[in-house]
């Protein structure tokens, strides 16, 4: 795969494909997992389908947040009392011996992430407590060599807490930008100025974080093709190693946050889609890397090399470079991947909470995988990684016959060959310039649930 791909922008086939679907960060997705599952049988099966040769994944949410971003449609619990935060954190270290018991095995943490809410919304001697109470639990690298990963506000931290998370053993951090324009940060009550966002930024080179990711989101109230051009001018500027773009999906009744919002302030449907073309032209004349959906870096960011050499994987912490990892998730809604099995957390605190302490576990729905979906999941993550597919690969892999076993999707990929999404053979499948914005909308035609139910529920729009 060429690092420097092109995404060819052709808006009669983004409007044509442009439907719901999933992100795919699992195959079977958190839709389809069941609550009537035993959480015992599900832990089980995940101990026995895991390898325990391998590196492991953690992942640590930290649901609170100081202020209110209006857009938020993460999992979060908004307070100013940061008194509320020590008797979670009592829970999750509790829930994590538990964790260690069943997971753990002696097998060395390759990939750590913190994320919220906003995690450094606890104290520095918080954070050295959690981090020490993992060292405790699980093996972590003191090398430095992992990839420990923490999600940041800049309005919520200093010089010293920086200097903290480098200590205590984070490399990379992301933090939230959003829009640069005040207007568009007034409206979402996201005031953040960019000058805060260059110091963040500066003082975590001047420390040694080796990758710095930053979130734009497109689509927020007020935002023009020129202003997000402006922020986009600014934020190359900067020079962030990794950027997401992410599309912002207005659903106030899912998300009680964003009633706040003005459906009228919100940019047209139209607006969107130019934003998302320019946007996509400035950072690949930029020289950042298309990974896929909403993900840019570097050309010599560990991301784009893992594509290039078709190493690159995608899990619930979104594109990652550590395929072999089972990931384990510890907190409030955390979603883990062991082996065979996926299975989330309850979504409450309080559940949560009553839930570790009466049973040790906190597991509310999950789902074990099929043979099938083993097959499908292969499937759609090489394509979604890759944009491309040898046959021969998941023939040897899962001893099938690719042509047969995917008779009637190869039949409907037809569709995708003829508008130039796709190129097709009997032994490749490629997706074109044309086809890697809509890769969501091609990888669904492996997707086994979605003709069982409507394509549009539950899911954000693919552009």
């Amino acid at each position: 795969m060429n690092p420097n791909n092109l995404i060819k922008w052709d808006l009669d086939l983004i409007r044509r494909y442009d439907l719901s679907g999933p992100r795919y960060t699992s195959y079977p997705t958190a839709i389809q997992f069941d609550p009537e599952l035993s959480p015992a049988d599900l832990v089980a099966t995940g101990q026995q389908s895991s390898d325990t040769t391998a590196p492991l994944s953690l992942y640590v949410h930290i649901p609170f947040c100081a202020h209110v971003c209006y857009y938020c449609a993460c999992n979060k619990v908004i307070t100013r009392n940061r008194k509320k935060a020590q008797p979670y954190l009592d829970t999750v270290y509790k829930e994590m011996e538990q964790l260690a018991k069943w997971y753990a095995n002696d097998q060395i943490v390759e990939q750590l992430h913190w994320g919220g809410g906003t995690p450094t919304f606890i104290s520095n001697e918080q954070m050295t407590e959690l981090m020490q109470k993992l060292r405790d639990n699980f093996k972590l690298l003191d090398d430095d060599s992992g990839d420990y990963s923490i999600e940041i506000d800049p309005r919520e931290v200093d010089n010293e807490t920086l200097k903290v998370l480098r200590e205590i053993g984070f490399n990379r951090i992301s933090f939230g930008v959003q829009d640069v324009e005040l207007k568009v940060q007034e409206a979402v009550n996201r005031v953040q100025p960019v000058e805060q966002v260059a110091a963040v930024l500066a003082e975590s080179r001047r420390l040694g974080f080796r990758s710095i990711n930053m979130d734009l989101i497109y689509g927020l109230p007020h935002q023009t093709l020129e202003s997000f051009s402006k922020t986009l001018d600014t934020i190359i500027d900067l020079d962030p190693d990794r950027l997401s773009v992410f599309n912002y999906a207005h659903m106030p009744d899912r998300f009680r946050s964003q009633k706040h919002i003005n459906a009228d302030d919100l940019p047209s449907p139209e607006t969107k889609l130019a934003i998302l073309e320019t946007t996509i032209n400035k950072l690949i004349a930029a020289g950042y890397v298309y990974i896929g959906m909403d993900h840019f870096a570097k050309p010599d960011d560990e991301l784009a090399l893992a594509q290039q050499n078709g190493k690159l994987h995608r899990n619930f912490q979104g594109y990652t470079t550590h395929s072999d990892c089972d990931l384990v998730a510890m907190g409030v809604s955390a979603i883990s991947q062991i082996g065979d099995v996926y299975y989330q957390n309850e979504h409450d605190i309080a559940a949560y909470t009553v839930a570790v302490e009466e049973r040790d576990d906190a597991i509310k729905r999950g789902v074990t995988l099929t043979r099938d979906d083993s097959i499908r999941r292969a499937v759609i993550t090489q394509l979604i990684c890759q944009f491309e597919l040898t046959m021969s690969d998941i023939e040897e892999r899962f001893d099938i016959c690719f042509a047969e076993y995917f008779a009637e999707e190869l039949e409907d990929l037809q569709r995708f060959t003829e508008d130039g999404l796709i190129i097709l053979d009997d032994k490749h499948i490629e997706v074109t310039p044309a086809g890697r914005l809509l890769i969501r909308r091609i990888c669904m035609s492996f997707d086994a649930y979605i003709p069982k139910q409507q394509p549009t529920k539950g899911f954000s729009r693919i552009i």
